[in-house]
């Protein structure tokens, strides 16, 4: 018989819950980088530009993935209105994003699995298949999803059409620019990180869930990714947000339960 490494839902529930101060934080998380990007954009420091912008881009990732699982403080219908922000700042479908990546936890690496076929892939033909990889989560999700999701997801696709018309031809704004075409290159490699990073050469067997994904703990990786890596964690505790999988961690290395062979 198999054993366990998950701890009991005693030893984690607490950690579900946000206090108010964390939920303010968390959703505050990509509001400097967003004014220090296009402050720098719009004094020309375009090196620094692009720094904050791909800050930007990994702390909305941070919201919008604790947003997929309901976890970031809010109701749902508030979560739900956070996406919908989220989409039109990121480029890209929130909606349909949360839509394959829930089918992602729920079939990690097997048949059904849209979001994780890229961890399959060697390293060059990922990068080569990297820059359809967000097109490919929209049809999925226009294809497969209930209507009302279908609809959402084409609510927000409407909406990036029309932030580009506007940032492109209606205002005379360089900075939105840059960044409108950065979210779109950052969308392209993304799944280098968010995806085969965390997932290939992973296990893929229906009763070895607790292997489909590889944490990354070390603390300088943690600090640099804004905790965006303890992804085993979260594979097996989705509903911990990720403000409190450094807690996660701790509680699994105190009850001798983190000797993953993954972890890093």
């Amino acid at each position: 018989m198999k054993q366990t490494r998950l701890l009991k839902p005693s030893q984690w529930r607490d950690l579900v819950d946000y206090k108010p101060w964390e939920t303010i934080k968390e959703l505050s998380l990509p509001l400097p980088w967003f004014a220090l990007e296009i402050w720098a954009s719009a004094n020309q420091y375009y090196l620094l530009a692009l720094f904050a912008a791909v800050y930007f881009f990994l702390t909305c990732l941070r919201v919008s993935h604790n947003a997929f699982h309901y976890a970031i403080g809010l109701s749902r219908p508030a979560t739900n209105f956070v996406m919908l922000i989220l989409s039109v700042f990121m480029m890209t479908s929130m909606r349909a994003t949360q839509y394959t990546h829930l089918q992602h936890h729920r079939h990690c690496l097997r048949e059904g699995d849209v979001e994780g076929h890229i961890a399959k892939l060697s390293f060059f033909d990922m990068l080569f298949h990297a820059p359809l990889f967000t097109i490919k989560l929209h049809l999925a999700a226009l294809k497969n999803a209930k209507v009302s999701l279908q609809f959402w997801v084409k609510i927000e696709i409407l909406l990036n059409i029309i932030w580009m018309l506007l940032v492109w031809f209606w205002w005379d704004v360089d900075a939105l620019k840059i960044h409108t075409a950065i979210m779109l290159f950052s969308h392209a490699i993304s799944p280098v990180f968010t995806v085969w990073s965390v997932h290939h050469d992973c296990d893929d067997a229906e009763d070895n869930n607790e292997h489909d994904s590889r944490t990354l703990r070390a603390p300088w990786l943690s600090l640099l990714a804004y905790n965006m890596f303890y992804h085993l964690e979260h594979h097996n505790y989705p509903a911990v947000p990720t403000c409190h999988l450094p807690e996660l961690a701790k509680r699994l290395d105190d009850a001798g339960l983190a000797n993953y062979k993954t972890v890093i």
